[in-house]
């Protein structure tokens, strides 16, 4: 019987350094080459005219530090029946690497995706790679994620080529079971880690960020409180002369307008500060989920917003319908 075989150093020394340069694990790499080694069997055999079941069930023992290795058949009882043909380890070195190649980069994308899987909900730089009517793909390290349609800012042109921050949204398997990593730039969490990174008091946690209401590419309303005395929680995330802010209008469309709104546990309150930056808002009633608010005529253009995007968000933001009525003027005294 004809068995493959290699020095040891020079077996473990090729396996050390895929391992190595690759950053996978060597007993994975162990686990591709005896798959491969299957699939190179079956297809010798289908080559010398055998017609193997898809039920046969057939491993591979593999010496990791010879390279030596034996094919065997499982019966059903579980016995093994060495099957290694004569000869086969010349085939197999040819054979079995195109199959090795593959899993080796299989494995390779596993690691990466795990390593993806740590950073999700954090923003990441991408290229734009492709882009077609349902998606784009973009380069992130050594893989590729993809911005589906309805992650996309509608009307925000990205060139190809370009660098931009995406929210790494998730990670997804598609129909053939591959992992597929989703990236957003108009989720509402997009927003709130540009805050986090952009602004010290958020990252630390003395600034939190309570709720964020977004229509992507048009306006942005994000409610923040702080429980530590002495800090301003708006004023932390505005900046000194608007620093701050800048620095994350700059990520967005130059369209999109960022509100930046003090919580506040009372609701009337709320829903005053959530119509920034229209003024003199007072709350007549709450009942059944809807809210009537007064507006001065002059503060009526900001609290409705175009096409009523401002006070439509500010519903988002508190959980309510608001109505916005104009102000009755006061009589004037004869």
């Amino acid at each position: 019987m004809d068995l493959k075989k290699l020095p040891k150093t020079e077996f473990a020394v090729a396996v050390a350094q895929i391992a190595g340069e690759r950053n996978i694990d060597v007993q994975s790499i162990l686990d591709s080459i005896e798959m491969g080694l299957i699939s190179a069997y079956k297809r010798d055999q289908k080559e010398h005219g055998v017609i193997i079941a898809e039920e046969e069930q057939f491993t591979v023992e593999l010496a990791p530090e010879t390279g030596s290795f034996k094919v065997y058949n499982i019966k059903e009882d579980g016995k093994k029946t060495d099957v290694t043909p004569p000869g086969f380890g010349r085939i197999a070195a040819q054979t079995a690497k195109q199959v090795i190649d593959q899993r080796i980069r299989e494995v390779e994308k596993e690691v990466i995706i795990t390593e993806f899987e740590k950073k999700v909900s954090n923003l990441i730089i991408g290229v734009i790679l492709r882009a077609d009517p349902y998606k784009l793909t973009v380069g992130i390290g050594k893989t590729e994620g993809i911005c589906p349609k309805d992650e996309q800012i509608k009307g925000e042109m990205l060139p190809l080529g370009s660098k931009k921050l995406f929210l790494l949204k998730g990670i997804v398997k598609d129909e053939m079971e591959k992992s597929e990593i989703i990236l957003s730039r108009r989720d509402p969490e997009f927003v709130k880690q540009l805050f986090v990174r952009e602004v010290p008091e958020v990252g630390s946690g003395s600034v939190t960020i309570e709720k964020i209401a977004r229509s992507a590419g048009e306006r942005t309303k994000v409610a923040v409180s702080s429980q530590q005395p002495g800090v301003d929680p708006v004023g932390s995330c505005i900046g000194q002369k608007g620093s701050r802010i800048q620095s994350i209008l700059s990520e967005l469309p130059s369209d999109e307008k960022v509100d930046v709104v003090a919580y506040s546990p009372n609701i009337n309150q709320f829903i005053i500060q959530s119509l920034s930056p229209a003024q003199n808002v007072k709350v007549e009633s709450i009942k059944d989920g809807v809210a009537m608010v007064s507006v001065p005529e002059n503060q009526l253009a900001l609290a409705i917003g175009g096409g009523g995007e401002n006070v439509r968000l500010a519903g988002l933001l508190t959980d309510l319908e608001i109505k916005i009525i104009q102000a009755q003027e006061p009589v004037a005294s004869k």
